[in-house]
């Protein structure tokens, strides 16, 4: 994610209050009726959203915890916070405010008992939310690395974590590593070395998150880095085309020049016909996160807005949460609110479910599965929602 500035949107966004649902991620009217599915007769366009089987592809694994567990953390390891409050803790005044919250959710993660904590929590999150059966995880292993810790000091514990919690959620995952452009090329090769050297079947792909030291995505600076993992076999990804800042030619250049295999937000393409009808071709897929636009753009989520501009121009568009604690957010409320908000209809939010297996980085057996299991699903809601 970019460092973020928080303008006044450019219209009033409503911002609605959400609720942990029970681990049963079906709303609780919907645990009592028919034996075949537990849900009634007819449900409702929120609920079949909320429903739908999800994956997710862009989040960023320090913010998939809760805000109460950040604040037991930070009081673990003596890290002081603006507040106790977790209703509180992500009131941002400004950009100082974002950052420094920012920079100690990554400060009270220091012992692999976090990690493992963090890893449940979030899948924990995610299930009950918005009934989450797959997520792939950005993780910056250079956040880390000024405490002393290694590359594997940090994978290592996230990987047993994420397997633990598949274990008791049957959530699968895998990790994309991402270089964070504050750092240099060189520090961006090395990390892809080390990706190469401790290689493990659930770390699959680079990516890129951050900004350069100047504020720019500028992908190109790291193109050895793309260069190399592309060579050591890794998928790869880039946050590109982010925010209103942001140009289409960060988008074209992830494309040709890195040869990405997918692309994180990348909402600027719009103001490039020729680059879209490129990515309809290609089917490649894009990762959005609604509720982030609001936040680090001012966008308003409506049927003008450029996710849904992107889903009418027939790019592949899946739909994740970014950074779910820093933006009050989860994966069932990015369905719920976002996709509602956008205008996509109940037949337009299951294709978006199913394109996030798609382009997932998992092998293809995997993907069979889930394929399998959403189309049931879907069939058993589409079967029972309550049509206009």
């Amino acid at each position: 994610m970019p460092r973020v500035r928080r303008p006044a949107p450019r219209r009033e966004v409503s911002r609605h209050p959400f609720s942990r649902i029970s681990a049963d991620p079906r709303p609780a009217s919907h645990r009592r009726n028919t034996r075949e599915t537990g849900w009634p007769a007819m449900i409702s366009y929120p609920d079949y959203l909320q429903l739908l089987p999800k994956t997710e592809l862009h989040c960023h694994f320090t913010s998939t915890m809760s805000a109460e567990l950040f604040v037991r953390l930070a009081a673990k390891h003596g890290v002081a916070l603006p507040t106790t409050d977790p209703e509180r803790l992500f009131d941002y005044r400004d950009l100082r405010d974002f950052l420094a919250a920012f920079t100690i959710a990554h400060d009270v993660l220091r012992d692999p008992e976090d990690f493992h904590a963090v890893a449940l929590d979030g899948v924990r999150i995610g299930v009950e939310t918005g009934n989450l059966r797959y997520r792939e995880y950005y993780l910056n292993p250079q956040y880390f690395a000024g405490r002393g810790m290694s590359y594997t000091d940090v994978v290592d514990p996230v990987i047993e974590g994420l397997e633990a919690a598949q274990r008791q959620w049957g959530v699968g995952f895998r990790i994309v590593v991402a270089i964070n452009r504050a750092d240099t090329p060189e520090s961006a090769l090395r990390l892809v070395e080390q990706m190469a050297e401790h290689r493990h079947p659930a770390v699959v792909g680079l990516g890129m998150d951050d900004l350069t030291p100047d504020g720019r995505e500028a992908p190109e600076t790291f193109a050895n880095a793309y260069a190399l993992a592309r060579a050591e076999g890794f998928r790869l990804t880039a946050h590109v085309g982010e925010t209103d800042r942001s140009e289409a030619d960060a988008v074209r250049i992830a494309l040709h020049d890195l040869g990405v295999d997918r692309i994180d937000h990348g909402y600027r393409i719009m103001d490039d016909p020729d680059l879209v009808a490129e990515a309809r071709a290609s089917g490649i897929g894009f990762t959005t996160t609604p509720i982030s636009t609001t936040i680090c753009s001012g966008w308003t989520l409506d049927p003008a807005h450029r996710i849904r501009r992107m889903i009418d121009a027939g790019l592949t568009v899946t739909v994740s949460t970014d950074d779910a604690m820093f933006f009050r957010t989860d994966i069932g409320r990015e369905y719920r609110e976002g996709l509602a908000a956008l205008g996509v209809d109940a037949e337009g939010a299951a294709r978006i479910a199913l394109a996030g297996i798609d382009a997932a980085f998992c092998d293809d057996d995997e993907k069979a599965r889930l394929r399998a299991q959403f189309g049931a699903e879907i069939a058993a809601l589409d079967a029972q929602h309550e049509r206009d």
